[in-house]
């Protein structure tokens, strides 16, 4: 254990000069209140230390000391359903301590360590065994059962297994004989620094898609179990309402939900409603399947930075144990101004608006930790990471989200204008694009339909050909147009208004399944190709508008339950019947 005094304090930054011994990432104890830091700099005669807690009221000359640790979350069960602060302290337990407002350098267990947990033990003595070979079963949650698992960094033969029962995550389960000869008492409680890649076999194959329920996302811009995404746009777009969306309805068995410099009613309504929300999967709260990562705007800016970190090493816990995991970073935007708030407080050469020089291979560090992996003990789990971008004055063209998109393969822009027309979620079909749909497209096949990919195409075409006549309507108005084209832009105001926008308030709207979504399209597309027949025999489009039949599909989001798809025969039929009439009486 090392041990200096403070030579300088500039914010969150604190120098120690002239002591050997701290080491780089060491995690250490600040000044006499003992705040929580972690060594980020030696040069020379100064060691740097970026503190986690306000740095008001300590003075040069009280102690620094190291711990000879890294900067580590802790590992047991109790983390699922929970509310921590960027460094895993739970916040609830903090409250009943301190009350409203945290003391600083309070120390407190990071998880309960007194609560019996019924515990199933699966080892048996004489196994041979490394990292993640699961020894225990506990159930966390009613929803998700924890699977305790040997540290990654032991082997060994099981020479002493303790009966099934009740134990805290401290007491031992077993015990490994190394092959040094020196035996290990492995509990359920394990730590790993959060700055370092949890281990894993390899990664594989992005096929598999992460169903969302939000038919923008799910059609036009899919995204894959493992993958990574990035949702850019200024302030009002809905990034965190969208964000909210995806972590209720996502097809992942754990939601971290990581509030990184945002407003602390945000926070509180994220968590309000994840405990009202019932899981559409379990008919259980939804907070028994999520983990809460607060570290709003009035919180220490270092903390800020750690908390991503924080959140992708317990997603990355839970991978191990073979679950499919989905990350909310909202927003990397504020952990990229923490990044330049610290950068400057060390006076390093600033880059392009102020931001560090390293702000690439940071963002670059944080999503490569995404990905579907076949994991040590032979489980399959995924990692994906869906980060919102907050740009200044919704430019994109800024360092944060150029830097973002070098390393994400699902861009969700947001648009302004979208917002501003009540279309949500705001996500602009022009200005985003999905690197996935490709290799989703055999996956599509074999679980929607063989029509999807080629249906959404069509789909696409419209929208892109609503985007070049709309230059020319606003210039000389629809009227002048030809019915064909008219036909184009009365189709794609159906594809926006029935489809694309979507009702996070409406029952059947908030979530839609893969299934409605594929007969959503192909009854537009039916629609599309019964009045492009019309129109190619000369029958004027005005006459298929007065019939009601593009209102009446706008409205089958809301009329057509999730659960009755068999209705959509009806609306063919319907479609089939104004054909046939409007034929009839063209010809008479």
């Amino acid at each position: 254990m090392t041990n200096g005094t403070i030579y300088e304090i500039n914010g969150p930054v604190v120098k120690v000069r002239d002591v050997k011994g701290f080491s780089m990432m060491e995690m250490v104890r600040v000044g006499n209140a003992g705040l929580i830091g972690e060594v980020i700099g030696i040069n020379g005669r100064d060691t740097i230390i970026q503190v986690y807690e306000p740095t008001s009221g300590i003075c040069p000359g009280e102690p620094v000391v190291g711990n000879g640790t890294p900067l580590s979350v802790q590992l047991a069960p109790g983390i699922i359903g929970n509310i921590f602060d960027g460094i895993e302290r739970p916040l609830v337990t903090i409250e009943g301590k301190c009350g409203a407002f945290m003391d600083r350098g309070v120390q407190i267990p990071l998880l309960d360590n007194e609560k019996l947990w019924d515990i199933n033990v699966v080892a048996k003595e004489g196994d041979q065994v490394s990292g993640g070979y699961i020894i225990a079963q506990v159930q966390e949650t009613p929803i998700i059962v924890h699977r305790a698992m040997i540290p990654p960094k032991i082997s060994g033969k099981i020479v002493e297994v303790r009966p099934s029962g009740q134990y805290t995550i401290t007491d031992w389960i077993v015990k490994v004989k190394q092959s040094d000869g020196n035996i290990k008492e492995i509990c359920l409680l394990q730590e790993w620094p959060i700055r370092e890649t949890r281990p894993y076999v390899e990664k594989k194959t992005i096929d598999k898609l992460l169903t969302t329920g939000q038919r923008v996302i799910d059609t036009l811009f899919p995204i894959a179990k493992g993958g990574t995404a990035a949702i850019p746009g200024g302030f009002g777009t809905g990034k965190t309402m969208t964000q909210h969306q995806l972590a209720k309805w996502a097809d992942a068995d754990i939601i971290v939900y990581i509030g990184c410099g945002e407003r602390g009613n945000e926070m509180t309504q994220v968590l309000e409603e994840f405990s009202e929300l019932v899981d559409p999967k379990t008919n259980r709260p939804l907070l028994d399947r999520t983990v809460l990562i607060a570290n709003t705007s009035n919180m220490p800016v270092a903390a800020r930075e750690a908390s991503i970190y924080t959140g992708i090493t317990l997603a990355e816990y839970y991978r191990d144990m073979g679950y499919h995991v989905a990350i909310m970073a909202d927003s990397t935007s504020r952990w990229a101004e923490a990044l330049r708030e610290i950068s400057g407080r060390l006076e390093e050469m600033p880059a392009e608006e102020g931001f560090p020089a390293y702000l690439p291979s940071r963002l670059a560090g944080f999503y490569e930790r995404a990905g579907y992996v076949n994991n040590l003990n032979g489980t399959d789990g995924s990692v994906t990471i869906i980060g919102a971008v907050s740009p200044q004055g919704g430019d994109f063209s800024e360092p944060v989200t150029q830097n973002t998109k070098r390393f994400i393969r699902c861009f969700w822009a947001l648009d302004r204008d979208l917002a501003y027309a009540r279309h949500y979620p705001a996500i602009n079909w022009l200005g985003s694009y999905s690197e996935y749909k490709d290799e989703l497209e055999s996956w599509f096949e074999e679980n929607v339909n063989s029509k999807f990919a080629k249906n959404r195409a069509r789909i696409v075409r419209i929208l892109q050909e609503e985007s070049s006549l709309m230059e020319i309507v606003k210039l000389i108005g629809s009227d002048v147009l030809p019915d064909g084209q008219r036909l184009d832009l009365e189709i794609a105001r159906v594809i926006r208004v029935g489809y694309l926008q979507q009702n996070a308030f409406h029952a059947e709207d908030t979530y839609v399944p893969l299934e409605k979504q594929a007969k959503m399209m192909e009854l537009i597309l039916y629609l599309y190709d019964m009045a492009k027949g019309l129109v190619e025999k000369g029958i004027p489009l005005s006459i298929v508008a007065k019939t009601g039949i593009f209102n009446k599909v706008v409205s089958v989001k809301y009329d057509i339950p999730n659960d009755k798809l068999e209705e959509f025969v009806k609306y063919k039929k319907e479609i089939d019947t104004v054909e046939e009439s409007i034929k009839a009486e063209y010809n008479n």
